[in-house]
């Protein structure tokens, strides 16, 4: 936020009333610098002094929300340079790109890899989110059906790629309700493309071949009241493209200039005709800072890794990835499969949960939540022992799933094995491997249905 909790707390009513959720008004106001807190929160703020804190406390990047069928896509609203200053707030959309100049096959095959390509990771949906519909038949009808056609067949966003203002029209209009991105307003088709923009209240593209002729243009739709706002910087090259892409980034962040504070988008696509150039092409541009990537196709072997690092790039460097507390069934189990416990720490689950899988045993993996700590970490701060494993394995359900009593836990919680058989009397704690590489070798040598 552009204001400190001090300069945020003049324009409070100073009230102390407590009903945004803290004890005082100097609080609330250190929440709100500290970007913890909505200023909704605060009932008795004036309208006047409302205004004045939104608009200092604005993002210097323009956040943008774009419709898709599951959730609203968030995009820009970024704060800082780097991850590690505070974090990176809303990840990239991915999109894949269709044209209407393709066989009706090609276009099913392209929609059908936009739905499959769905992936379930740390209790994380991790997917594409946009199609990119260019226009190039020269025939309007054909491009109003395509964007038909994917507004029907598919849950994402769309964006409409035309210089044509009645192809445009005709494609918005057959999927109107998807709100597509209009790509792009230029000095050139400006006056045609704002208007159907304004009137329909969608965003836009803005394309310029240079920095300056693109803030020309943002200064430009802002006025006109259109404020949600991608950038195209024209270049279509790896080199000028990153340069852009850093400039953009460091305008608004480092020397304010408000006319370049807006998300952006990439082509890769359109830098490279390997695939594998053109996902690390995209890789590049999501760490620096692309708002939306457009990919020529989509394959799993290059669409998984992009979303892999999508996700650990905008984690909260603050805040351990972690899994959800629960039991998790592997391999199908039943009632005399072993039961094995360790923390919520994600990169722990997958490697435990792999070597569960390695052993061909069904088997019941429960998760404690440990606030996303390793197993040593979170016993060292009294996060994982006998007093909060024994009830978390009392309410969790695992009794009524399994017919003995039998719980393995990690090697290095050995030393609670004796508060745990106080704490769970009917239970026999069994003392695992310290490392996850031996569960393996220990379940196949040691467990006895």
């Amino acid at each position: 936020m552009a204001l400190t909790g001090i300069e945020i707390f003049k324009h409070l009513p100073k009230t102390n009333c407590g009903k945004c959720g803290v004890p005082t008004c100097l609080a609330f106001a250190m929440s709100l610098a500290a970007g913890k807190a909505e200023l909704a929160s605060c009932p008795s703020v004036s309208d006047e002094a409302k205004a004045k804190l939104e608009e200092a406390s604005a993002p210097p990047i323009r956040p943008i929300s774009i419709v898709t069928g599951d959730k609203p896509l968030k995009i820009g609203g970024e704060t800082v340079l780097f991850r590690h200053e505070k974090r990176l707030e809303n990840p990239p959309g991915i999109a894949i790109l269709i044209s209407d100049t393709m066989a009706e096959t090609e276009v099913s095959r392209r929609l059908q890899n936009f739905k499959k390509f769905r992936y379930e990771r740390v209790g994380m949906d991790l997917r594409p989110e946009l199609v990119a519909i260019k226009y190039a038949s020269g025939k309007p009808e054909a491009f109003a059906a395509l964007a038909g056609k994917v507004k029907a067949e598919t849950d994402g966003g769309i964006i409409l790629i035309c210089e044509d203002m009645a192809a445009m029209a005709g494609a918005v209009a057959a999927c109107a309700e998807r709100k597509p991105i209009l790509y792009g307003v230029t000095g050139a088709n400006f006056d045609a493309l704002t208007g159907l923009a304004k009137e329909k209240g969608l965003p836009v593209v803005a394309k310029g071949a240079s920095l300056d002729e693109l803030g020309g243009l943002t200064d430009r739709l802002t006025k006109l009241g259109i404020k949600d706002i991608i950038l195209d910087s024209g270049a279509r090259s790896l080199k000028q493209t990153y340069t852009d892409q850093v400039s953009i980034r460091r305008a608004p962040l480092l020397n304010k200039v408000r006319s370049l504070g807006f998300p952006t988008i990439v082509f890769p696509g359109e830098m490279t005709d390997n695939p594998l150039k053109e996902a690390l092409i995209a890789a590049t541009f999501m760490a620096k800072y692309a708002g939306i990537i457009v990919l020529s196709d989509f394959s799993g072997e290059t669409l998984f890794p992009l979303l892999v690092a999508r996700m650990n790039l905008f984690t909260d460097p603050q805040r351990p990835l972690a899994t959800g507390e629960g039991i998790y069934e592997i391999g199908g189990p039943n009632e005399n499969s072993p039961v094995i416990i360790t923390c919520n720490f994600s990169l722990t689950y997958f490697i435990v949960s792999g070597e569960i899988e390695n052993t061909r045993m069904p088997a019941y993996l429960l998760i404690k939540d440990t606030e996303g700590l390793s197993v040593m970490t979170a016993w060292a701060a009294g996060k994982f022992s006998a007093d909060s494993i024994a009830p978390f394995i009392k309410k969790c359900g695992i009794a009524d799933k399994v017919k003995h009593r039998k719980l393995i836990i990690p090697g290095y919680l050995a030393s609670e094995s004796g508060g745990l058989e106080e704490e769970l009397p009917d239970w026999e704690i069994l003392i695992g491997p310290r490392e996850a590489a031996h569960l393996t070798s220990y379940l196949k040598n040691t467990w006895k249905s």
